[in-house]
């Protein structure tokens, strides 16, 4: 179906949902997931960040580092299996002791994915999955799928990189329409925000016909 536009770009959700989904529209897209994924943290909330995976996830995909980071500190929990790694994840989201907990975990149940949404409202924290896909049932409100697009424009140097940017694309939400947003790193706040000038770059906000399929009620 041919994506319709939404009303404004204004729509983007920016504050984050106790449980969400992201993953990587492909292999070069790892390090724009990983700068989303920073960015759905609570702004002001200044408790660590915890991130979950199996060894062979880390030695795969490297280890977070970059832009991204500036003032944040970043708990790396490896493990061994992505069982233990979903254990991981949802005994740091009830803990309460982290603003937001990432967990590299592939093909988590409905059911499993419904504990992780209860222990990130019990620890009031934020708790994002990072699958390789987005394949299956989830409990996750959002589901997001992220792409690296060209820097912006440096206003003081025409040559220079200015603010990195992704895509995300909103795949799935429950109540909410699908869409997908620019978005550019602030260089003072380090978080993400809309980019200016979005219909010059054709996605400006980008609509799906059908909402919620792929969520639990």
């Amino acid at each position: 179906m041919t994506p319709s536009p939404l009303s404004s770009p204004d729509l983007f959700p920016q504050r984050p949902a106790p449980l969400e989904e992201a993953c990587a529209a492909g292999p070069k897209d790892g390090a724009a997931l990983m700068l989303f994924a920073l960015s759905r943290r609570l702004e002001g909330d200044e408790r660590p960040v915890l991130m979950t995976a199996t060894r062979a996830w880390f030695s795969e995909q490297g280890r977070p580092h970059g832009p991204g980071l500036p003032g944040i500190s970043l708990i790396l929990a490896p493990v061994a299996t992505m069982a233990e790694a979903l254990w991981t994840l949802e005994q740091a989201l009830r803990s309460g002791a982290v603003s937001l907990a990432l967990g590299a975990v592939d093909e988590a149940t409905l059911t499993q994915t419904r504990r992780l949404d209860f222990a990130a409202k019990q620890g009031g924290c934020v708790g994002l999955i990072l699958p390789r896909g987005l394949d299956g049932l989830s409990a996750a409100r959002r589901r997001w799928r992220i792409s690296t697009r060209a820097s912006g424009v440096d206003p003081d140097d025409v040559k220079a990189p200015g603010p990195a940017r992704l895509a995300a694309e909103l795949v799935r939400g429950r109540g909410e329409r699908p869409g997908a947003w620019m978005l550019e790193q602030d260089d003072e706040t380090h978080r993400l925000r809309l980019a200016d000038r979005l219909a010059d770059l054709g996605l400006a906000s980008i609509g799906h016909a059908g909402a919620s399929s792929g969520l639990a009620a």
